[in-house]
Parts: C-alpha cells; sequence; structure tokens
C-alpha cells in the first residue's frame, strides 16, 4: 500500500524524507515535488527500478527518463565533458527549470532508456526534492503521469494516475511553475532548444552571449 505525507508538517516531512529514501535505496518508485511539477522518481543506477518507472509511465526505452541531481558539483560525474559554456547556464538557471541535455560520461553504469549516450540533466529548486537527491544521489525522474496524459501539478493528479506502483508520495502543495522545465541540448555544434518551458530562449542567449533565434532556428 502506497503511502502519502504532507510535507507541510515537519514531522511528515521527516519520515516522509526517510521513508522516501529507504524506497530509491530498495528499488521502489516514489512521487516527488519540484519547481515544475510532479515527477515520479527511482535510483538512476537501479536499472530495474528504472524500467520499473517506464512501465508505470507506459513510456517506451526511446523517450529516456531524464536525471534530477541535489547540487551544481554532481554534473561533473555524469557529463563527459563540462564546458565554461554550461557552467554559465548553471550557475545562471540552477536550481531552477532548465533542463541541459549532454553527452554521459562512458564509465556510468546505468540504464535510464536508449539515450544514445546523452542524458537530461536538472536541478530542481524544491528544498523537498533537493533533499531527497541529497540523501539518495541522482535520481532517474520523469513527470508523474501516464504519458499522454497532463502532467501532474499536485500529488492527487499523480495519485489518481499512478495508484499502487507508487510507494511513497510526497505532498508539498501546488507545483510553482506548474509547467514542464525549458530543455536545452548541448550535444551538437551549437546549443538548441528542444522544448520552450519556464526559462526563455532570450533568458538563455543573454547568458551565453548569442542571439535567441540561433536556439530555436
Amino acid at each position: 500500500m502506497s503511502d502519502l505525507f504532507d510535507c507541510a508538517d515537519p514531522e511528515q516531512r521527516s519520515r516522509g524524507i526517510e521513508a522516501a529514501v529507504g524506497a530509491v535505496r530498495n528499488g521502489r518508485l516514489v512521487v516527488l515535488p519540484t519547481d515544475t511539477v510532479y515527477g515520479i522518481g527511482a535510483d538512476a543506477f537501479d536499472s530495474a527500478a528504472v524500467a520499473a518507472l517506464l512501465s508505470a509511465k507506459g513510456r517506451r526505452r526511446d523517450m529516456p527518463v531524464p536525471v534530477l541531481v541535489g547540487s551544481w558539483h554532481t554534473i561533473e560525474g555524469l557529463a563527459l565533458m563540462v564546458p565554461q559554456s554550461t557552467r554559465d547556464l548553471i550557475r545562471a538557471f540552477w536550481p531552477g527549470a532548465l533542463s541541459l541535455v549532454v553527452r554521459q560520461a562512458p564509465s556510468l553504469q546505468w540504464d535510464i532508456g536508449d539515450a544514445r549516450g546523452t542524458v537530461m540533466l536538472r536541478m530542481p529548486l524544491h528544498p523537498v526534492a533537493i533533499e531527497l537527491l541529497r540523501e539518495v544521489g541522482p535520481m532517474a525522474v520523469s513527470s508523474a503521469n501516464i504519458s499522454g496524459r497532463p502532467p501532474a501539478v499536485n500529488v492527487d493528479v499523480a495519485r489518481d494516475q499512478l495508484g499502487e506502483l507508487v510507494e511513497v508520495y510526497l505532498d508539498a502543495g501546488p507545483s510553482a511553475q506548474q509547467a514542464a522545465s525549458t530543455i536545452l541540448d548541448l550535444t551538437g555544434p551549437e546549443p538548441r532548444m528542444l522544448r520552450p518551458g519556464p526559462v526563455s530562449a532570450e533568458s538563455i542567449a543573454a547568458v551565453l552571449g548569442s542571439d535567441a533565434r540561433s536556439l530555436t532556428g
């Protein structure tokens, strides 16, 4: 049976984080709040747990699962290279609603789907998510909904769709952004926006010293 914890209550939040940490470490799925939408998450290095996540969502392997991290520095061990331009973006927008697609480090022993040597990384701007991520390390996290249905902007929507497939639900009220993150692909010769979102092309271009049209063209 799934457990739901109200993170507005300090005691429940503490028990909820503890339960979520235990669930993730035991290969189970959890739903956690982020600044964009609620996410369904698993240990990024547990391939069976990631497969269970994809199954719960009805998502194919050709749609690999993004990875959330709890600090800026975690990217050093996950990305093949972290050039200055990527560091500038991280300083400007992390934690926040910008997801970065980068070439993953070849030494990584994980299976997050058919990512073809890439990984999408983000550090969310949410204290509950950060606390959990700093306890368990990088998590494979996708929006907490069945594929093709609207993303969950509160825990009730996630619970209605995912039910007992998830062991722990962390409720922190409505999502702040209520929109999926901006996705920026850094694997090509030039940065390219794959999905618009809360972080605008103009804001990204200002950090990179480029023209916003070059990101979306």
